[in-house]
């Protein structure tokens, strides 16, 4: 307990800048496996921001941007840093693929992905009104859940890269109980509130989705790159996001 306990302190301080509670001392080898609990904290932050401007009359296209801006500022950038690096390697080519990832220079194509990631969510959460307070945890749940797999099915590509730990330390499935005990109270949450069946079933197929987009996305990335990196960790975890945004928003007629 008292090593998960450490790992938990180490996934606050190494994916949010949020306040290591006193008394916790950080461990860092086993973090992975708790980055979909600071991405549901994180949600529900961005979602406790939604409402609380939502009661002071603020337009829900000014609230939508300064939640996308919370959430790039609550991480510190990596994951946004991440999907640009990610995709200014995939448009250099197989060759010089990880060259450009390294570069501390963001290319043309790496700023278009951003842009366009930005315009979806923007458009997303106009769709979702009100809903957004719904979204934005799961969406950032399972992009949390997206690197996880990544870790586990492919070969890390940048040697003594930065984020090599994460694959180093990853135990798998032992390492994703954290994520599947979060999904399980979820489900148990879902059924146990007294809301209608419609409803209901918009989070199931929500939920059902997010597992696919999180196996998805990275499995594309990393027969694109023939491996991941950290850069590929965070692009698949936005991506995922999006997607959990963009379909949440388009399956609203469903409730």
């Amino acid at each position: 307990m008292q090593s998960w306990l450490r790992d938990l302190a180490g996934a606050l301080i190494f994916y949010s800048i949020i306040p290591l509670p006193k008394g916790l001392k950080p461990g860092f080898r086993h973090i992975a496996r708790f980055a979909p609990l600071i991405g549901i904290l994180i949600g529900l932050i961005q979602s406790g921001i939604w409402i609380l401007l939502s009661y002071f009359d603020w337009p829900n296209n000014s609230t939508s941007l300064i939640v996308i801006g919370l959430g790039v500022w609550i991480t510190g950038g990596i994951h946004v840093d991440g999907l640009m690096d990610t995709f200014d390697g995939i448009g250099a080519g197989q060759e010089r693929c990880i060259d450009a990832m390294n570069d501390s220079r963001i290319g043309a194509i790496g700023i278009q992905a951003f842009c366009i990631v930005l315009i979806f969510q923007i458009a997303a959460l106009l769709k979702l009104d009100h809903m957004a307070i719904v979204a934005l945890p799961i969406s950032a749940y399972f992009g949390r859940c997206a690197p996880l797999w990544a870790m586990n099915n492919f070969p890390y590509l940048k040697v003594n890269g930065k984020s090599s730990f994460h694959k180093e330390n990853f135990n798998g499935a032992k390492d994703s109980i954290p994520s599947l005990i979060i999904l399980g109270c979820i489900l148990i949450a879902i059924f146990s509130v007294s809301i209608t069946f419609s409803f209901r079933l918009y989070l199931l197929i929500s939920i059902g989705f997010g597992i696919i987009f999180s196996y998805v996305v990275p499995k594309y990335l990393g027969n694109r790159l023939q491996g991941h990196s950290g850069d590929s960790y965070g692009a698949s975890l936005i991506l995922v996001e999006t997607l959990m945004l963009l379909f949440m928003g388009l399956s609203l007629p469903i409730i």
